[in-house]
């Protein structure tokens, strides 16, 4: 007899459902969230399992890895992608887990991508990086904002970023100068966070061959490179060019019938980080690229400028998908014909 497993993970427990063929429930509890108790509970149900379904929470790393290591089949829901239940008037975190088990009965579960273990940390490291770099600017345009409020005079970007900490008596004074100091400090903090990550993406990132044949392209630097590597993981994940880019979100979200607009999917699915990558790579590939420049030009004449600039993005993330695929380097020719 074939069994079906769903676990509707929270915080500090999960619900854990297991169903037979006929739907019928053979066991279902809510269990603290500890790896080892959860173990003992499914390994009664280890041989007749065809798999256990986790949803793609904030916090399934830690269930999804301990699972794998321990034997059991796992697929990760894709959570936005869930079909609602319809005909429920009452449900609950035992009519989750329930759903889920019976989804993968049917065949119909949507799975998302288990990042590998080994690679996961990397990649979330990389997301650190973008994290900081944001507070780092909010600490940059908070000090530019703290002196032209007190002393009346506007640093631009340069003379902000390369102000000495003693400087700054010369724009403010008592608890004023206390907040400037304090801002100062943090951001120079930021600065060598930031920095120390990006040298450790480097060393283990530069050997990749993904991530050399990611230079080729116009536009794509260090980090962009960095960013779309291991965003991307393994390229044979994605079946088309055109899967990648909608991953990428680089792809119009609509609803057409009969020839008519019936209004939008949704747009968040995907990777925001990857979309981010494409965004600023084609933004700077139509500087420095006569060719993709030339291709901008004539979207941008017929339309809106973002809508010119995520034209570009789709071109080069659908190169890159072929690229990696056939670990070519880029051209442009081929790309922007």
């Amino acid at each position: 007899m074939t069994l079906y497993c769903g676990i509707d993970l929270h915080a500090n427990n999960s619900v854990v459902a297991v169903l037979d063929e006929q739907d019928q429930t053979i066991y279902e509890k809510r269990l603290p969230n500890e790896l080892a108790t959860i173990i003992e509970v499914l390994s009664i149900y280890q041989a007749e399992l065809d798999a256990c379904v986790v949803e793609s929470t904030y916090n399934w790393y830690w269930l999804v890895d301990g699972l794998m290591a321990a034997g059991f089949p796992v697929r990760l829901a894709h959570t936005s992608a869930l079909p609602e239940y319809s005909g429920l008037k009452y449900s609950n975190d035992f009519s989750d887990a329930r759903q889920l088990a019976h989804l993968l009965r049917l065949g119909l579960l949507p799975t998302g991508y288990i990042y590998p273990k080994e690679e996961r940390a990397l990649r979330d490291l990389l997301r650190r990086r973008l994290l900081l770099v944001r507070q780092r600017s909010l600490h940059h345009v908070s000090l530019q904002s703290l002196i032209a409020r007190h002393s009346g005079q506007r640093l631009n970007t340069r003379q902000i970023k390369t102000l000495m900490q003693e400087q700054l008596t010369d724009y403010l004074e008592g608890h004023a100068l206390l907040s400037g100091e304090i801002t100062h400090q943090a951001r120079c903090w930021l600065d060598r966070a930031v920095m120390r990550i990006e040298q450790e993406l480097q060393h283990q990132i530069n050997p990749r061959e993904d991530y050399q044949l990611l230079q080729s392209v116009p536009g794509i630097g260090p980090i962009l490179g960095t960013t779309i590597a291991l965003e991307t993981g393994t390229i044979e994940r994605f079946a088309s060019s055109g899967n990648y880019a909608s991953y990428a979100r680089c792809v119009k979200s609509e609803k057409i019938s009969n020839g008519k607009r019936k209004g939008q999917g949704n747009k968040k699915n995907g990777n925001k980080y990857l979309a981010w990558a494409f965004m600023e790579a084609g933004h700077y590939g139509a500087i420095w690229n006569p060719r993709i420049k030339r291709y901008y030009q004539r979207k941008k004449a017929k339309g809106h400028i973002l809508v010119a600039k995520k034209a570009v993005a789709n071109k080069l993330a659908r190169a890159c998908f072929h690229m990696l695929k056939r670990r070519e380097v880029f051209d442009v020719t081929r790309a922007f014909s």
